[in-house]
């Protein structure tokens, strides 16, 4: 398991957090402000989906 952290302008925090709950088993996205405030960090734990044969 491991962390993810994206600074991002706020209107692309879900398209991101979307993309990668699609590549990866990821937990609930946290959103916290950047200190100047501008923009958004982005934090998610993930781990490696599994691997089946769907997935190739």
């Amino acid at each position: 398991m491991f962390e993810i952290r994206v600074i991002c302008d706020r209107a692309d925090a879900d398209r991101i957090s979307h993309t990668l709950a699609d590549a990866f088993d990821t937990g609930p996205p946290r959103q916290y402000p950047t200190r100047d405030g501008r923009r958004t960090r982005l934090y998610l734990t993930a781990d490696h989906q599994p691997h089946t044969p769907e997935s190739e």
